[in-house]
């Protein structure tokens, strides 16, 4: 997979994740709209607003998208020396800036269809919390809330490869990704969304643009390093070292 993830031409891989990007925008809005007013105490709103997020990814892996966190597992691909490393950081590159796009034009059709002011503005409220939340993360919590948030996002997408049909992959994304939200962990993608819906949305310029700019590069940092060290290396190290398959018992 990670080899024909690296032979996508550029308008493929662009298209495709310009779909991540809104896939994923979508799930956080929906996130949004069900965690705002929810008042069924905090452990169980978590738990509902991460089954609403899971529907970005089911959406990235069921109906086909490029998303820069899952395609960090290509660098198990690139281990095994099946694709060079201008073939890995060029689809890295491609698939992120793919998704900033799909995230801002996201950002743009929910302002104009005023999501915002459901609730009689309360998901706009619950927007700018949640954005100005990331937005106060340190540097370490940033870093190290985006390596466990990828490390269940790649989990995720690893045991949806193992899938049989629809069904399986919608079943083995939704308790990885359910997790991560309702953890409070860091998805730099889902953030291309969130921060500057929640920045659009600020009237009074409580956030910041340093310290979503240093969120969202320390987030990305900690979602590469989640996913291609923490789950691809792992496995690679596992079961590829060699360069064969290993037996799993």
């Amino acid at each position: 997979m990670g080899v024909a993830k690296a032979r996508n031409s550029v308008v493929t891989e662009l298209v495709l994740a310009v779909l991540a990007g809104a896939f994923i925008s979508l799930g956080a809005l929906f996130y949004l709209v069900v965690i705002t007013g929810a008042g069924l105490g905090f452990g169980v709103t978590r738990l509902l607003g991460g089954l609403a997020f899971s529907l970005g990814l089911i959406l990235v892996v069921v109906a086909g998208a490029e998303l820069f966190t899952g395609n960090n597992l290509m660098a198990m691909a690139w281990a095994s020396g099946r694709i060079g490393t201008r073939d890995l950081l060029r689809n890295w590159v491609l698939s992120y800036l793919g998704n900033v796009v799909g995230c801002l034009g996201t950002v743009t059709l929910a302002l104009g269809a005023g999501v915002a002011r459901l609730g009689s503005g309360a998901v706009g409220e619950t927007a700018l919390r949640v954005a100005g939340g990331k937005a106060g993360l340190s540097l370490l919590e940033s870093f190290t809330r985006g390596v466990l948030c990828n490390v269940l996002v790649c989990l995720a997408v690893w045991l949806a490869m193992g899938a049989r049909s629809v069904t399986d992959k919608i079943m083995a994304i939704i308790f990885p990704i359910t997790a991560f939200a309702a953890l409070g962990f860091e998805h730099s993608i889902a953030n291309w969304f969130l921060l500057p819906f929640g920045m659009a949305l600020d009237r009074s310029g409580s956030i910041a643009v340093g310290d979503v700019a240093r969120n969202l590069a320390a987030v990305t940092a900690g979602n590469i390093i989640g996913g291609s060290l923490l789950v691809a290396g792992v496995y690679w190290l596992a079961y590829l070292r060699d360069g064969r398959a290993q037996p799993s018992g």
